[in-house]
């Protein structure tokens, strides 16, 4: 099967795979470098550093991606959205992925920087308001990812219904860890795939290694559904965290930053997730996709994308 061509305005990857923007420090410059010289779209997740962090991320990024595209992927729910997509776009970003809300706003700012804005949605409803507001593509995200959901329903499902709904480019995303899962996507209409749990399993995430040890030991039981304080569900690995947020909900006990704009304050999901990325795994939030148990070994990501190419090839 031939591998589509994805357009996002006037960026053309090499091949349709975007690396998923993961936030609190696991997407950083050398993995979405690595990404974007592997003929990808590689993304740096933009929410929980400062607007100094992501400046300098996105020109260290830029240094290595050998010319390659660059994204930033930033949250709506964060306290700084605009100020870091104003960061981005003067930092001459390639394109800007955003989630867990909805800005009408980020499309002018996108129009007037000439940085295509890609929404992530997870119905037919929000596709067709995103290609409306000016979306040069939308990700549909299906229960199945890894981190916040905004939805409860399949990939499988809601990707034919966006995919109907819009003619803008749709990136499928939600548990695909391999080739002959985004053959899957590409047989469903998708124009392309978003992968962010199979990244983490690479040379290039810059995660501590304990991280990436409880990817690697997860089984498919130890996937669960934990409550955020952002107002959305979100799908982590079972450690002695999330049980213990299971039994209680504590209020924070470090220094309240009001990363959010809207917190339950339950806990500070920014200390979880920033725990758990520095190796103190039990004392943090793993965030992970649903079929992060079908990935066994830790790979450069050129190896990672030969490998999907290749089970692509032969789906």
């Amino acid at each position: 099967m031939q591998l589509p061509v994805l357009k996002i305005g006037n960026l053309v990857p090499k091949y349709p795979i975007i690396q998923g923007g993961m936030s609190i420090k696991v997407s950083t410059s050398s993995l979405a470098a690595a990404v974007a010289r592997a003929g990808g779209i590689g993304v740096i997740g933009g929410t929980g550093i400062t607007l100094e962090e992501l400046k300098n991320e996105i020109q260290t990024a830029r240094t290595t991606a050998g010319g390659g595209i660059l994204g930033v992927n930033i949250m709506f729910a964060a306290h700084q959205f605009k100020d870091m997509v104003q960061t981005a776009i003067n930092e001459c970003i390639d394109v800007i992925f955003t989630g867990a809300g909805f800005s009408r706003d980020i499309f002018e700012m996108g129009k007037k920087g000439g940085v295509p804005i890609v929404p992530i949605v997870s119905s037919a409803r929000a596709a067709r308001l995103a290609e409306r507001c000016g979306a040069a593509a939308v990700v549909a995200e299906g229960t199945e990812a890894g981190g916040h959901l905004g939805t409860d329903r399949s990939i499988k499902e809601i990707l034919p219904e966006i995919k109907e709904a819009v003619k803008i480019p749709v990136v499928a995303a939600g548990g695909i860890v391999n080739g002959f899962d985004m053959a899957e996507m590409i047989k469903l209409g998708a124009d392309g795939i978003q992968m962010a749990t199979r990244f983490v399993l690479s040379e290039e995430c810059s995660v501590a290694d304990a991280y990436k040890q409880v990817y690697l030991n997860a089984t498919e039981d130890d996937i669960v559904i934990v409550k955020s304080p952002v107002g959305m569900p979100g799908r982590a690995i079972r450690n002695k965290f999330s049980e213990l947020m299971e039994k209680t909900a504590e209020p924070p006990k470090t220094k309240c930053n009001h990363c959010l704009k809207q917190c339950s304050h339950v806990y500070c999901i920014t200390q979880a997730l920033l725990q758990a990325r520095n190796g103190n795994v039990d004392k943090g939030l793993v965030f992970a996709g649903k079929n992060v148990f079908k990935i066994k070994d830790i790979l450069p990501v050129e190896k990672i994308f030969q490998n999907i190419l290749s089970e692509y090839a032969t789906s």
